[in-house]
């Protein structure tokens, strides 16, 4: 079980618990502002796009590349910029904090 963090455009801090699946579908799940997942977590669309805390990317691993060019087309994207439909629950991403980038 990891307990994500997301903070919204609005500043709002909403913490979850999640056992499996993708982050976009837990933030999608429970109504997290700003997560669409209009692709449904396919990795084309970048409607699921946050900004990693910083201090929490070595728990995300890197982005492969259709991930990193999904990303490109997004005008916030920044150096802790991932799609949180590439990122799968799991133990490591326990206490992890996502910015909604959108």
């Amino acid at each position: 079980m990891a307990q994500i963090t997301f903070i919204t455009s609005d500043n709002e801090t909403i913490t979850l618990e999640g056992k499996s699946g993708s982050v976009m579908a837990l933030a999608v799940d429970h109504g997290i502002k700003g997560i669409d997942g209009d692709c449904g977590g396919v990795c084309s669309c970048a409607t699921c796009h946050v900004h990693v805390a910083p201090e929490d990317m070595s728990k995300t691993g890197s982005a492969s590349q259709i991930e990193a060019d999904m990303l490109e087309l997004d005008d916030n994207v920044n150096e802790f910029s991932r799609l949180c439909c590439q990122l799968e629950i799991s133990d490591s991403l326990d206490g992890i904090v996502l910015k909604v980038a959108n």
